[in-house]
């Protein structure tokens, strides 16, 4: 028996629609999210050069790597450096381009020396010292400088020699977390931001629930950073977000979640879906999940009330004390 091709795209297109329902609307409906948006990137080398760095060469587009050629990743001087609350990571340094600023573990601190030169440097741009600055929550003690193999300046923070990524082209960006397991954001105070694979500790959960003094029982992410749901969103039939542009900014989207990587929160529900602007978001109970930029260390909760539309978001995906409806 033949079949068309539009019965079969009307086949597809009610599975596809019954699975989402499932998602949203049944119990057992639960997502199953890979990996984590921005965490690790794609691990590359050069060919037949075991160097432990991705490479922005063979296997890439043009989009990959030719825009960082003039982009931020490889632009000159650092500036004011600053620190940026990634809902990923946690605090990371950035220079004053927005771009995020890396370590590698075949490097050392004591004393400082670079191991990075030739393709690597091309891949990881060396960050230079010379106008280089501490910006608020750095400590400017910690800012020095290493003479490369070439004479050249690198900034140093805490003795680790600081560095861009080639395929990092945005502000922002954090393509090169994990990358072959040897690089990492850097946090402010020269270690190695956090990571969903974990760098050195166990991981914990990318969601999980932590009991508040005022709160009760609320989510978190993996940074022990206060989860929150906005209350213009819409979880059913299918997730909709009402954040957009500059409230994405405050408010930054939860990444997508695998199920088996959350602890204490309610399976039913749990999934991610694509936001207009093209971002994967996460959910609990179909609703859209945030942190707050203003919260600065696991445990804050200075989103909590907020305008009178964000609140803290319970296990089950309710919302933590907003007034009745």
């Amino acid at each position: 028996m033949k079949t068309s091709w539009r019965s079969a795209s009307l086949v597809a297109s009610a599975v596809s629609v019954l699975a989402l329902t499932t998602a949203c609307g049944q119990e057992g409906g639960t997502a199953a999210s890979s990996q984590n948006v921005g965490v690790t990137a794609p691990a590359g080398t050069v060919a037949g050069v075991g160097t432990g760095y991705g490479s922005v060469g063979a296997g890439t587009s043009p989009s990959a790597s030719a825009p960082a050629a003039e982009g931020g990743a490889q632009a000159g001087t650092a500036g004011q450096l600053a620190v940026s609350a990634n809902a990923e990571l946690g605090k990371v340094v950035i220079d004053a381009a927005g771009m995020t600023l890396y370590r590698f573990d075949a490097d050392t601190a004591e004393p400082p020396k670079s191991n990075c030169d030739g393709d690597c440097a091309t891949t990881w741009p060396p960050v230079p010292a010379d106008d280089a600055t501490a910006g608020d929550g750095i400590d400017k003690s910690l800012l020095g400088e290493v003479t490369r193999s070439d004479g050249s300046k690198q900034l140093t923070v805490d003795g680790w020699p600081v560095y861009r990524y080639a395929k990092d082209t945005n502000a922002g960006d954090t393509n090169g977390q994990g990358v072959n397991g040897k690089w990492f954001a850097l946090a402010p105070d020269g270690k190695k931001a956090k990571s969903a694979s974990g760098s050195g500790s166990a991981a914990a959960p990318g969601l999980s629930v932590r009991k508040d003094p005022n709160l009760g029982d609320i989510v978190v992410d993996k940074n022990g950073m206060t989860v929150y749901r906005f209350v213009k969103d819409k979880a059913w039939p299918k997730p909709v977000t009402a954040c957009l542009g500059a409230c994405l900014e405050k408010w930054p989207a939860v990444a997508p979640v695998a199920t088996n990587d959350t602890e204490g929160v309610q399976k039913k529900g749990l999934m991610s879906f694509t936001r207009p602007d093209g971002v994967k978001q996460m959910t609990v109970n179909c609703s859209p999940i945030y942190t707050f930029s203003g919260d600065k260390s696991p445990g804050d909760i200075n989103g909590q009330g907020v305008g009178g539309t964000w609140y803290a978001v319970a296990p089950d995906g309710k919302l933590v004390g907003a007034p009745k409806q």
